[in-house]
């Protein structure tokens, strides 16, 4: 027998990661869905249009000492923020340490968050995200804007900086050898 995957009707009386997380093993479904607070967000997959993005990131990360040394940048991750927040960014920064706490059953907040603005998302979406990320101790939080080929680099949820054209954009602090002219991600 074939177990077939339903879109659940979602619950509103969850509370806590924990019981998001259990009510997700419970009841098998196409798609992920983000917790906020109460609130489970679904997150749709990543579009065609933003695999050369993604690609792109990864084929440059796979050139720093971070991944010689074990790191990894992982698409559409867990990213646990506390016990009522979980976000899945577009692309994930988890370190060697980080997997370690994994297979030990910890949960982990990424330090180096990537999200690929979609059309669906609006400013307070994005607001959102980057308190999230910040409150779960990320260092980086990097918002691409694929219409307007920018790239902006948060480094706190109220501190950010522009890039586009041949401006090159670093990870520092966190990954300092992924850097690259912005027009290269968008060849």
């Amino acid at each position: 027998m074939i177990a077939t995957l339903v879109s659940p009707e979602l619950p509103t009386h969850l509370q806590t990661v924990d019981e998001f997380d259990a009510w997700e093993r419970e009841h098998p479904h196409e798609g992920s869905y983000e917790f906020v607070r109460g609130r489970i967000i679904p997150k749709p997959a990543m579009k065609q249009n933003e695999i050369f993005i993604a690609d792109y990131l990864i084929r440059q990360f796979v050139k720093t000492s971070a991944f010689q040394q074990g790191d990894a940048l992982l698409p559409e991750a867990d990213s646990y923020v506390d016990g009522s927040r979980k976000r899945i960014p577009d692309l994930t920064y988890i370190t060697v340490e980080q997997k370690q706490a994994i297979r030990r059953g910890e949960r982990v907040n990424t330090l180096f968050a990537i999200e690929i603005l979609s059309d669906s998302e609006s400013y307070e979406d994005v607001l959102d995200k980057l308190q999230d990320y910040f409150d779960g101790g990320t260092q980086l939080v990097w918002y691409i804007v694929p219409k307007r080929q920018k790239i902006f680099a948060y480094t706190s949820p109220d501190e950010s900086k522009a890039y586009k054209e041949q401006y090159v954009i670093s990870a520092a602090p966190v990954v300092p050898d992924l850097q690259f002219a912005v027009v290269e991600m968008f060849a």
